[in-house]
C-alpha cells in the first residue's frame, strides 16, 4: 500500500468498502446544517426573553433562520439535479431530509424571531 493510497482524499468506511462520495456528502452536510438550525431555533423559541448561551435570543433566531434556509436551498438544488431515485447512491434521501429539516428550522426560527420583537410586558 503506497503513501498516496493512504492519503487519498475520498471518504471511506471500514465496512464492506462503502464509500461516501460527493453525491452523498453534500446533502448530508446540508441536512446537518438544517438540523443545527432546527435546534438553535428551538432553543431560541423555548427560552424566555434574554440570552441564549453566549448570544441573545434574536441573534440565535437569525442564525437558526440562516442555517435552515441554507439547508433547504442546498437540499432542494441537490434533489433537483440528482439522477435516479431513492437508494441509488446519489444522495436524494439526504437532500429530501435537508429540505424538510430546513423548512422546519426556518419556521421555528422565524417564530422565535417574531417572538423576540414583541415587547415584554411586566407582570
Amino acid at each position: 500500500m503506497s503513501v498516496d493510497h493512504v492519503l487519498a482524499v475520498h471518504l471511506s468506511l471500514a465496512v464492506g468498502g462503502y464509500e461516501v462520495g460527493a453525491g452523498r456528502t453534500v446533502p448530508t452536510v446540508a441536512a446537518v446544517l438544517a438540523l443545527i438550525g432546527v435546534v438553535v431555533g428551538g432553543v431560541a423559541l423555548a427560552r424566555p426573553a434574554g440570552r441564549v448561551g453566549p448570544v441573545g435570543r434574536r441573534a440565535a433566531a437569525v442564525v437558526g433562520l440562516v442555517l435552515g434556509l441554507v439547508g433547504a436551498v442546498v437540499g432542494g438544488l441537490h434533489a433537483a439535479n440528482s439522477a435516479g431515485g431513492l437508494g441509488t447512491g446519489n444522495g436524494l434521501a439526504g437532500a429530501v431530509a435537508a429540505v424538510v429539516l430546513g423548512l422546519v428550522g426556518t419556521i421555528v426560527s422565524g417564530l422565535a424571531l417574531a417572538r423576540s420583537r414583541r415587547p415584554v410586558r411586566p407582570g
